[in-house]
């Protein structure tokens, strides 16, 4: 019995990510928290942008705008991030603050967010103007803050609890937990608007706020332990985050790496707020189907993820792997954009799913070189984190914002007869929207390539690893 014990225990998933400090039990109920995370970026990236622009005739500008709002705070994650490491309270706590606020965020966020599209698609008479615009794009903002603020704190707070030997795969745990949520969301929500209706947006939109406070709740309880501190601990002076970033800025190519991410990440998200209406409006699938898009790029990424651990933990390069990333990307748009004069569902689906294969090799492999870097002085992985996941998400919102009014602008002319009889269709927006994407990925290669040569050979032997990922935050 204790052999067979020990066989089933070896063959969990990260098994060995518990400790005596943070015990299995206590890490599956802190993951909840990404599983809410989760959940919500399904609700802001994949369903409610297919929504407003198919069901509610919102223009894709607007839409990419509003969906553009919560990603644009997330430059804000690493002062989030280096604030929460430095609060300071009576009781000790450092994360749970941040988590319950961000949560009471993303909860108020959801809970008005119905009632705000309804407004903005004209369903909802009101003789205030842009009333619709005002509401969406409150609701979004309040919805991105909790999201970003739950995730920073809650990813600090699985670190501090996790040993040295640990740390690794348990961030690695709650990063799979991510795209779980993501992708059982997808599947739930889709199905639950597959018979679309105002009545029923409300109801889905509003039962995902309320799971989602639950979620986080379950998670934190007794998670962070009270450590009193006295009037003096609490009047000392913080540690300046201006002074820890210049020595993280100092400390290697910084500059280089950050461009390559920012860069790298617009290519990969220009086609958010594009990749379910061009399945609704294109090739005539369904909310439930095209829903789906966003668990089959969960699965992607989640493959994407896997690969990247695996060659780490061999001692491949890093900026090598990122590369892979790049070229797998530029398979995905090319097959997205065949599907369309092809009517290939197939070719659509598989698209979406090598998307989130390059876009999670990509991030995976420039994370991890990010944390490599050499610094000095008070900067340290948190500042690296918050700088990567700065210049990630930056892009993310810029491209999110490109990408719509791109479609919108390009569309217009197609449909105006100035580009011939062969471009005046609804395709032509979106997939000028593709190759540009393609174009950004080239790029990204030109910018990644001294860092690749700088960085040594393609592998380098290390002693073999369980999973040899560290610290992935998001």
């Amino acid at each position: 019995m204790s052999g067979l014990r020990s066989l089933s225990i070896k063959a969990l998933p990260f098994a060995d990510a518990a400790s005596d400090d943070l015990p299995m039990g206590q890490l599956l109920r802190l993951s909840l928290f990404q599983v809410s995370v989760g959940m919500a970026s399904v609700m802001l990236l994949g369903t409610l942008n297919r929504v407003m622009i198919v069901e509610l005739s919102v223009p894709a500008m607007i839409v990419a705008f509003m969906i553009a709002l919560p990603v644009l705070i997330a430059p804000f994650r690493a002062l989030l991030g280096f604030r929460s490491d430095t609060y300071k309270s009576s009781i000790g706590w450092k994360r749970v603050p941040y988590i319950w606020f961000g949560s009471l965020w993303q909860f108020g966020g959801l809970a008005v967010m119905p009632f705000a599209l309804l407004v903005l698609g004209g369903d909802v008479y009101h003789d205030v103007p842009f009333a619709g615009q005002v509401l969406a794009a409150l609701a979004f903002l309040m919805t991105g803050l909790g999201l970003h603020m739950t995730q920073t704190a809650g990813l600090a707070l699985a670190s501090d609890r996790a040993t040295e030997e640990t740390r690794p795969r348990v961030v690695a745990l709650l990063y799979v937990m991510f795209l779980v949520g993501m992708g059982i969301s997808a599947l739930i929500i889709g199905g639950l608007l597959s018979n679309y209706s105002d009545l029923r947006l409300i109801r889905v939109v509003q039962g995902a706020a309320v799971v989602g406070v639950a979620l986080n709740l379950v998670a934190l309880w007794k998670q962070e332990a009270v450590r009193p501190m006295s009037k003096a601990e609490r009047a000392e002076p913080r540690p300046l985050f201006r002074d820890a970033w210049n020595d993280y800025a100092s400390g290697g190519q910084a500059g280089r790496l950050l461009a390559c991410v920012f860069v790298g990440t617009m290519a990969f998200n220009m086609q958010d707020v594009l990749l379910e209406p061009y399945g609704g409006e294109i090739l005539g699938l369904s909310v439930s189907a095209t829903t789906l898009l966003t668990a089959l790029w969960a699965v992607g990424a989640l493959a994407g993820f896997i690969w990247a651990g695996r060659r780490l933990s061999q001692g491949s390069n890093a900026y090598r792997l990122a590369g892979g990333g790049i070229l797998a990307g530029v398979w995905a748009f090319s097959l997205v954009i065949f599907s369309a004069p092809m009517q290939a569902n197939g070719l659509f689906y598989a698209g979406a799913a090598l998307i989130g294969f390059g876009s999670g090799l990509f991030a995976v492999s420039t994370l991890t070189a990010a944390m490599t870097m050499p610094s000095r002085g008070n900067a340290g992985r948190g500042l690296a984190l918050g700088a990567w996941g700065a210049a990630q998400a930056t892009a993310a919102g810029a491209a999110i914002a490109m990408g719509g009014a791109l479609r919108d602008w390009i569309g217009a002319i197609a449909a105006s007869g100035a580009w011939g009889e062969a471009l005046n269709t609804a395709a032509t927006g979106y997939s000028f929207v593709y190759h540009a994407e393609i174009g950004l990925l080239f790029v990204t290669l030109v910018i990644l390539g001294p860092l690749v040569r700088q960085s040594g050979p393609l592998t380098q032997p290390v002693e073999p690893q369980r999973l040899g990922l560290a610290d992935f935050p998001t």
